[in-house]
């Protein structure tokens, strides 16, 4: 059974990898963002993402905002799934994502408390885990209570491979491999079938 890889900067060509394309937030506003042309190229790919908001590296807050605001409308016209970078921001985040209708949204990376997560999962939204979990004890009790129908694995910008993030997940939720490949795959379908 394939790996699903919800976000990654070293697609394998080996795994499930959806393609997509965002403005990260530390690029907001370095350069003019022009809406029609995000709208052409995010027709061709399967998400909006990787986008968001940073309040740790990120630039002008405003910048971010607006930014973020032009790709979710985006992604709501094309109902296209959204990979959200999330970072120090969660409140205002999840203030803006509720003001647009999307087909998914996915919270990459995340490493938010458990309360966090129980919030995110409460408006159907999707948690994906990657290699800063296993640093962390709250990400890691976020993973463990997170619902197998809300659950993606990821490896990010980490040289990790997938399947080392796979076999560290089955270990702090009591599961194999095997049963998340499952899961996470039906998670992938659920999101994807509708091309």
């Amino acid at each position: 059974m394939p790996y699903v890889n919800i976000h990654t900067h070293r697609p394998t060509g080996v795994d499930i990898e959806p393609s997509s394309i965002g403005l990260h937030p530390w690029d907001a506003g370095k350069e003019p963002f022009n809406a029609d042309d995000f709208i052409a190229r995010a027709a061709a790919v399967q998400a909006v993402g990787e986008i968001g908001l940073d309040f740790l590296r990120g630039g002008n807050r405003k910048q971010q905002e607006d930014v973020l605001r032009l790709q979710l409308k985006a992604a709501e016209m094309l109902c296209k799934p959204v990979i959200l970078h999330c970072v120090k921001a969660f409140e205002p985040m999840m203030k803006i994502v509720e003001e647009y209708r999307l087909p998914a949204v996915v919270f990459h990376g995340f490493t938010g408390s458990p309360q966090q997560a129980a919030r995110a999962v409460g408006e159907g939204y999707f948690l994906s885990f990657g290699e800063r979990v296993i640093r962390s004890p709250k990400a890691k009790e976020s993973l463990r209570m997170t619902p197998d129908e809300n659950l993606f694995l990821e490896t990010d910008d980490a040289e990790l491979g997938i399947a080392d993030i796979y076999s560290f997940a089955a270990g702090v939720r009591g599961t194999t491999v095997e049963t998340l490949q499952d899961v996470i795959l039906k998670n992938y379908n659920k999101i994807f079938s509708k091309e």
